[in-house]
């Protein structure tokens, strides 16, 4: 049978003591502004994903006009 290595429990200690930034709240207006910027950028690729649907759809009635014929 082998037999099983013990490895000694060894927590790696960072190299340099690193400090986090204090915490700043956030005012109401900076909410609403970061909620107005996300939205802008969801719509955006939104639209964006919409006008290749709309390509596809025009694509896609070409070729129904032409099997139609």
């Amino acid at each position: 049978m082998t037999t099983a290595v013990k490895k000694p429990n060894t927590i790696a200690a960072p190299a340099e003591a690193t400090t986090r930034k204090a915490w700043v709240p956030k005012t109401p207006v900076d909410v609403v502004l970061e909620q107005i910027g996300k939205q802008e950028k969801r719509v955006a690729t939104l639209q964006k994903e919409l006008d290749q649907e709309k390509l596809l759809l025009v694509k896609l009635a070409k070729a129904k006009a032409a099997l139609e014929v």
